[in-house]
């Protein structure tokens, strides 16, 4: 079977590119391995404002730590830092952005949850297009990385020996009918109420964890519809543009899909601040197109 590095190099990618996605991918077990005994919450607010998981912090500082240590990053920008990392003596030009652990208070439960990560060349507030590199470690049954570095969507499992194996390439994402959407129903706009009621009225199922990894991996495998919208007290929406929406969108964008805030593609809105929030629709074309479509 392939391995990620056999297909990084099968695929031309550029070798300190290739170096830099195999770190993050070593970093899956470890990380995976912390969930017993980080299972509390600190007693902080993360630069988002949310309340800090205790492994949300130990999977931060793990990620910084390695990548700092590699001389393959120059800047880390993480959902869970207030300000831009830099790496010191660093050999490359390569930036990363990551949402270290999302949904990790399902852990709790024993939900899968995920790490989000997206590599630039260059300065990390770029259009979403620019990416060098996107992917996420998807922590359920299997532990899976899903990949793109801009010829097509991978998929791998983590064997038993510690190796990702493909398991499918050129992944296409159907048109489908499951969807998700986060918010509370009262406080929706008309828009997104009646392009929501227009999914279900034609036999759309829900399907929402609150893991926006877990998720997507849904609409990446049967096609439908992701969304956390703007809502009458929070136009910006809740997720964020530069960690979650941009590497995410590039995937889906790479496997056919699309990504909107709900009027334009959000791979062409250039961010002004690395902690930008954004409403998001992510998932068929047709079902994006049609909301981009519908009036306010």
């Amino acid at each position: 079977m392939i391995t990620v590095q056999e297909y990084l190099r099968e695929h031309g990618c550029d070798e300190d590119l290739g170096r830099l996605i195999s770190l993050i991918a070593d970093q899956a077990d470890p990380i995976r391995g912390a969930f017993i005994a980080n299972q509390s919450y600190a007693t902080t607010l993360n630069s988002s404002g949310e309340v800090q998981a205790e492994l949300d912090a130990w999977a931060d500082d793990h990620l910084i730590r390695v990548m700092k240590g590699s001389g393959l990053v120059s800047r880390i920008a993480s959902e869970e830092q207030d300000e831009v990392v830099e790496c010191p003596g660093s050999c490359s030009d390569y930036t990363v952005v990551m949402d270290p652990l999302d949904g990790s208070s399902l852990i709790a439960v024993n939900l899968a949850v995920g790490s989000i990560f997206g590599i630039y060349k260059g300065p990390i507030l770029q259009k979403g297009r620019n990416l060098a590199a996107a992917l996420y470690l998807l922590y359920g049954p299997m532990t899976t990385l899903t990949l793109s570095i801009g010829s097509g969507v991978a998929t791998f499992a983590l064997a038993d020996d510690g190796r990702f194996l493909l398991m499918e390439d050129g992944i296409r994402m159907p048109e489908g009918s499951i969807y998700g959407s986060g918010g509370t129903r009262p406080e929706w706009t008309g828009k997104h109420t009646a392009f929501i009621t227009s999914i279900e009225d034609g036999g759309g199922k829900v399907r929402y964890s609150g893991s926006f990894v877990a998720d997507f991996h849904q609409i990446l495998k049967y096609g439908g519809l992701y969304a956390y919208p703007a809502s009458r007290g929070r136009p910006e929406g809740k997720l964020r543009l530069v960690f979650e929406a941009q590497p995410i969108g590039f995937l889906a964008m790479q496997a056919g899909g699309r990504i909107s805030d709900g009027f334009t593609d959000i791979l062409d809105i250039l961010p002004t601040d690395v902690h930008q929030k954004i409403p998001i629709y992510v998932g068929s074309r047709g079902l994006i197109e049609r909301l981009e479509s519908m009036e306010e």
